[in-house]
């Protein structure tokens, strides 16, 4: 990793964990404020807290209001959070197995194995398992276009990391082809809803759902930084880690079907939003060192912090049209991958 870490030492790190946290409500509460109609952030609060407990708050607010901020704003915020958390820990993670600065699922074809999976069970197989059939699907999804992926670097003899993320460029464009292919097929009415989906947006987000991505997104986290010290020998190599008693291959395929299944859930909520897990995890990285116990966390929190504007911008540029959340991490994060390219040459 070429990136170097701000200087930081013990009593300054729960200085940067606290304005984090602090970072994140504020983001949360703007996020949730703006829009076609500006709502005060007291209310916004006042709302989530009357709904908590009645008692606390005295309900001075109008019902649409209520139902905008409650029933629309909350439950997208929550998901741009979650979302946003669950990419970034992915991308920390496969960049350290990967030994690559440039891995990220959207870059290595799990995103678009995801939506692959999603667009099959949403336009030709039906929702034979109720609300839950989209998520397992895009988890299908994304787990065989990882196994794909590998199966491509080992026929190519594509050992090193770089030729990693080639094969997984490679495997995303034939995966996305595919998906286009049954998108043509699908019903036509449904396959324009598909489409905006696939850019990316959070706008369908709902409560009732919203315990899916929340459940994963902890059981996987929590196993991910529960590993941090494998994934730390990672980073120098497959025979320092061998030395130190991790099994490397096996190692290294567990994290990919965990980020599978963590990239599958959030694409079959939120569609393809690329670049988070790219980005994000160099920040992280530059803020608190290399040391995976603190970057994992970091990197949950920035990719939340990240989203929640991404999805601002997104609300507000265009307002009161909706632009695709995928359209503006496209944006800063090709900026970004050029100038990452032009750090690793340097």
């Amino acid at each position: 990793m070429t990136e170097r870490a701000i200087e930081t030492n013990k009593s300054t790190r729960p200085i940067l964990a606290i304005a984090g946290v602090l970072i994140l409500l504020i983001s949360l509460s703007i996020a949730v404020s703006v829009g076609a109609v500006s709502i005060s952030t007291g209310t916004v609060w006042g709302i989530f807290l009357n709904k908590i407990s009645p008692e606390l708050v005295e309900q001075t607010w109008s019902k649409g209001r209520e139902s905008i901020v409650w029933e629309i704003r909350f439950p997208r915020a929550l998901l741009a959070v979650m979302v946003g958390s669950g990419l970034a820990l992915v991308g920390a993670s496969l960049q350290a197995v990967s030994r690559n600065s440039l891995a990220d699922p959207h870059l290595l074809g799990i995103s678009s194995g995801g939506a692959f999976g999603a667009i099959f069970a949403l336009l030709h197989a039906g929702m034979f398992l109720g609300l839950l059939t989209v998520p397992l699907m895009a988890f299908v999804g994304a787990l065989l276009a990882t196994l794909i992926v590998f199966s491509v670097s080992r026929l190519a003899n594509a050992s090193s990391a770089d030729r990693l993320v080639l094969a997984g460029v490679a495997v995303s464009f034939i995966v996305m082809a595919g998906a286009n292919g049954l998108i043509f097929l699908g019903d036509p009415k449904a396959a324009h809803t598909v489409i905006f989906w696939m850019l990316g947006g959070l706008g369908l987000a709902q409560w009732d759902q919203l315990m899916y991505p929340l459940v994963i997104l902890i059981a996987s986290g929590a196993w991910l930084t529960s590993r941090a010290n494998s994934l730390n020998a990672m980073t120098v190599g497959d025979k320092t880690a061998t030395t130190l008693g991790i099994s490397v291959a096996q190692f290294r395929i567990t994290v990919f079907v965990v980020g599978a299944l963590i990239t599958g859930v959030m694409v079959a909520f939120s569609g393809i939003i690329g670049f988070v897990g790219l980005m994000v995890p160099h920040a992280a990285r530059m803020l608190v060192g290399g040391d995976y116990a603190r970057v994992l966390p970091a990197s949950a929190l920035i990719g939340a912090i990240f989203l929640l504007w991404a999805d601002i911008i997104a609300r507000t540029v265009m307002a009161p049209e909706d632009m695709p959340i995928g359209i503006v991490t496209g944006l800063i994060g090709g900026v970004f991958f050029v100038w990452l390219l032009g750090r690793r040459k340097a």
